[in-house]
């Protein structure tokens, strides 16, 4: 998939900014826009996993979906005792 940029508008307190820039002039960071956008990234990423953690907490308590996993794994139970026992040779 092919990434693509646009251009957007943001209000950013000055402080935050300027810390920005200072790690810019010091080449902590390449630019401005790199730090903005590897921020923006990060917090995006923390979002995703944090909703992850929320659906995987649902699905601990979903009984229909406990039982398609209980099933599942019995279903196979017999493949896996036998790459258990393939593994110990």
């Amino acid at each position: 998939m092919a990434s693509t940029t646009r251009n957007y508008t943001f209000t950013l307190p000055v402080e935050t900014v300027e810390k920005l820039r200072r790690h810019v002039r010091e080449a902590r960071l390449p630019s401005l826009n790199a730090g903005v956008r590897e921020a923006i990234e990060e917090y995006v990423a923390k979002l995703d996993r944090e909703q992850f953690r929320r659906e995987m907490e649902a699905a601990g308590n979903d009984e229909a979906f406990l039982a398609d996993i209980r099933e599942t794994m019995n279903a196979f139970a017999p493949a896996d005792l036998e790459a258990a026992k393939r593994s110990e040779e």
